[in-house]
């Protein structure tokens, strides 16, 4: 009950004096984690059975299906894959996967002893970016418009992407001997099959559904907000019990639910008399105010989290081969195959350059390294992930925090 309440006071404090932490370039993860700390050096000898309970695994799993459904409703641009498709699949589809393998592989020379599905545990965790250390990068003016959408839509799909993978490896390292590879690949498939299925006809019927229930009368403006609000929790629930992979339906339900509500917003619009009609962007952003919102809390809650854990992994000790692991993935890791796979394109050399270097870490890697440690039995194996998780995103702070407005400054200055 103190932790909750702790938690709970920081978060206020952080409400309260926003703007003015803002100015300070303190943001709601570096207040949120200290608090974490503090409280963590409080109730030191408790802080790890906390972490790694039944319950803690089940709130960051349906944190992330949030986060999920979230990412995909916040692509900007009206396409699946924004404004410049091109240079989206080259960093999705091409750079990040050389950056798992390269996280391995840097993995695998440092930890010797660490299996490879708990290297590729490692390096989901790692890789994905997130902007939460660096909330305003994607909404910086500085910065030219094709790295704001490139940057925009791979944030908010690099994690859906991944998490099939990622509970691939899970699957492999929690069931030992008794699952093959092959066993847990079929298994996977299946999996994200179910939920592809799944997510579409959700996200598609919950945007239909408001529409012609709005269209009828029967929705009230918090009604509405209440009813994205609760999609992605229906979308996980949904598929976890048909036993398909629930991140994947959160991560395609958010996408179905996004576009269709897009059109059929615009469809009332059109519809609409000329002096009844609200501000489009407004219409359309309206009814997910009350889902940003429950989000951004649960982000800080993750946050104050790695708070605790920071303390976790002092106690255990921190090896100077996490520290250059984790150095490697928060830099070169991410700029070498960025820059490869964007050699060549129509981008001018500052914009790739910038692409490459704002890649924070964030909440997507506190909930896949949180539910990686409470999924894999208790050992050096569940704590290097802890360690890893920790290290990077409390890096990502330091590093990105501040240093991408540097980076920024100095590189749109640039001639």
């Amino acid at each position: 009950m103190i932790t909750l309440l702790a938690a709970a006071v920081a978060a206020l404090a952080r409400s309260l004096t926003a703007v003015r932490l803002l100015r300070w370039n303190l943001g709601a993860p570096a207040i949120m984690v200290l608090a974490g700390i503090l409280v963590g050096l409080a109730v030191e000898d408790s802080v790890a059975a906390a972490l790694n309970t039944t319950v803690a695994q089940h709130v960051a799993e349906i944190i992330l299906a949030f986060l999920l459904f979230v990412d995909a409703t916040e692509v900007r641009g009206g396409r699946l894959w924004g404004n410049s498709p091109g240079l989206v699949t080259r960093v999705l589809l091409l750079a990040m996967p050389v950056s798992v393998l390269a996280a391995m592989g840097l993995g695998a020379l440092l930890f010797p002893d660490l299996p490879w599905p708990i290297l590729l545990i490692v390096a989901c965790v790692v890789v994905p970016i997130d902007f939460a250390p660096s909330e305003q990068v994607v909404r910086d003016r500085r910065l030219p418009p094709r790295v704001r959408s490139v940057l925009n839509v791979e944030g908010g799909y690099n994690d859906g992407i991944i998490s099939p993978v990622f509970v691939f490896a899970l699957l492999i390292a929690t069931e030992g001997s008794t699952t093959t590879p092959m066993d847990a690949l079929t298994m996977a498939v299946s999996q994200a099959a179910k939920a592809l299925g799944a997510g579409i006809v959700i996200g598609g019927v919950v945007a239909w559904l408001m529409y012609r229930c709005d269209r009828n009368g029967w929705m009230t403006a918090q009604s509405r907000r209440i009813a994205v609000l609760l999609t992605p929790l229906v979308a996980y629930c949904a598929a976890v019990g048909i036993e398909g992979n629930g991140f994947v339906t959160a991560f395609v339900c958010g996408i179905a639910f996004r576009y269709l509500h897009r059109l059929l917003i615009a469809r009332s619009l059109h519809r609409a008399p000329t002096t009844q009609r609200p501000h489009a962007p407004t219409a359309l952003t309206q009814d997910f105010g009350l889902l940003e919102d429950v989000t951004a809390l649960m982000t800080m809650t993750m946050w104050f989290v790695v708070g605790l854990a920071t303390v976790v992994m002092v106690i255990l000790g921190v090896s100077w081969q996490a520290v250059v692991f984790c150095a490697a993935a928060l830099t070169i890791i991410r700029i070498v195959p960025v820059l490869a796979v964007l050699f060549g394109t129509s981008l001018p050399r500052r914009d790739r350059m910038l692409l490459a270097l704002l890649g924070p870490r964030g909440t997507t890697s506190i909930v896949f390294g949180l539910i990686a440690y409470n999924g894999l039995p208790e050992g050096a194996d569940a704590d290097t992930v802890l360690l890893a998780t920790v290290l990077c995103v409390l890096g990502s702070v330091v590093l990105h925090g501040g240093g991408s407005n540097i980076a920024i400054s100095r590189l749109t200055q640039a001639k």
